[in-house]
């Protein structure tokens, strides 16, 4: 039996129709299969792989942390470098009442958390969370889900949820007092990468301080310098109560945070003790490759480079079949005539060695999201590579 009927067998299967390429190895932007294709990866395994696959200081760094230990203690007990000096690193980027950093192992665990927290330091049981909104596939993330396709199969979920309509600043009043929390992204992900105006941002913020409940910044893909500052909320007038970090803050690495004010986060260590516990969250390993991750996007001003990116994009990928482009930096939507038209130019471009997606939430347009150190001629490469499927 080949590896690929083996692949079909033993390892569970998310859809029907998965992308199956038989990966022999990565490097930078490519991907190469077992027959010795290339392909460039122009998603970066979901907003991941933002320094590109394989990155040598991040490799250096793993190997570096190997020689010295893996686990060692479940999360919280006892003191080991790289997760002491990765929660002081991400403090010293962000502002004074983000401090405190409470390591996950995914995006989806982040979410969970922070929903714990949100709950036991205010003392309130309501969340809010955006219509389509996409914030993982855990019992607890997957509530904060308006999409009934995608959640119907699994209720009862949890209770108390309420989803506010971006397009309507009166949609603001489902926060009220009891609410806990509510819980965005700046860019809404799986709806086709959709930012939210500053006027909504503005008025959000403005609501929460009103009611005393904490705002909850989603920022697991736009996070690490894709959207042209180190988080997305920078570039905002607002700022979180709690954020969270995953994909690419692993540099390839299975790795997410929360962030909270210390006297936030303190709740979750008394009344219970152990409020929230996690054996592998702030692997050793992982938190190494996230620190050099760190320093690469830092050392090599990645960041300031995003808008001029961006830009090149939008300027190449002009053709009458593309009627809108939305997203921010490098996480951009490009939108199509129909959901077949996405399909085929999906499809068509894996043809051709080009690795392009679609969204949950969103099946007319394409996801882009190329990791950060693509080149300015790749970038005319890869948009030729799109328009020559539309011929």
């Amino acid at each position: 039996m080949n590896l690929r009927n083996l692949f079909l067998q033993n390892v569970a299967q998310t859809s029907a129709n998965p992308v199956s390429i038989q990966v022999k190895k990565a490097k930078g932007i490519y991907i190469t299969d077992i027959d010795g294709k290339k392909y460039i990866d122009l998603i970066s395994g979901i907003s991941v792989s933002n320094l590109g696959h394989r990155n040598q200081a991040v490799i250096k760094a793993i190997r570096k942390q190997t020689s010295k230990y893996l686990h060692t203690m479940v999360y919280g007990e006892h003191i080991q470098f790289p997760q002491v000096r990765l929660a002081q690193l991400i403090s010293s980027l962000l502002p004074p009442t983000l401090n405190s950093v409470y390591f996950t192992n995914s995006g989806a665990e982040a979410v969970e958390g922070a929903i714990k927290l949100a709950k036991k330091y205010t003392g309130r049981n309501k969340i809010c969370a955006l219509k389509n909104a996409y914030h993982g596939s855990t019992h607890g993330a997957l509530s904060l889900m308006d999409n009934e396709y995608f959640t119907q199969a699994f209720r009862p979920l949890l209770p108390f949820v309420s989803y506010i309509d971006t397009s309507k600043i009166t949609e603001l009043n489902k926060i009220d007092k009891e609410t806990a929390c509510v819980i965005i992204e700046i860019v809404q992900s799986e709806a086709g990468y959709i930012p939210l105006s500053n006027d909504f941002l503005k008025a959000l913020k403005e609501r929460c301080n009103e009611t005393g409940c904490l705002l909850v910044i989603d920022e697991i893909q736009t996070g690490m310098g894709r959207t042209g500052s180190m988080f997305a909320f920078e570039k905002t007038e607002i700022t979180p109560d709690i954020l969270l970090l995953a994909k690419g803050f692993g540099g390839g690495m299975p790795l997410g945070c929360f962030v909270a004010e210390v006297k936030i986060m303190k709740c979750l260590s008394e009344n219970p003790v152990l409020g929230h516990i996690t054996t592998f969250g702030g692997h050793p390993v992982s938190c190494a490759a996230s620190i050099a991750t760190f320093e690469e996007i830092i050392s090599k001003k990645l960041f300031e480079k995003i808008e001029r990116k961006e830009m090149l994009f939008r300027k190449f990928l002009n053709h009458h079949e593309i009627v809108n482009i939305t997203g921010k930096g490098l996480l951009l939507g490009v939108h199509l005539k129909s959901e077949e038209k996405v399909f085929e130019t999906v499809e068509k471009c894996k043809q051709n060695g080009l690795l392009i997606d679609w969204f949950l939430l969103n099946s007319s347009a394409l996801r882009l999201a190329p990791p950060l150190v693509i080149t300015e001629g790749e970038i005319k490469k890869v948009c030729n590579m799109i328009l020559e499927t539309f011929e």
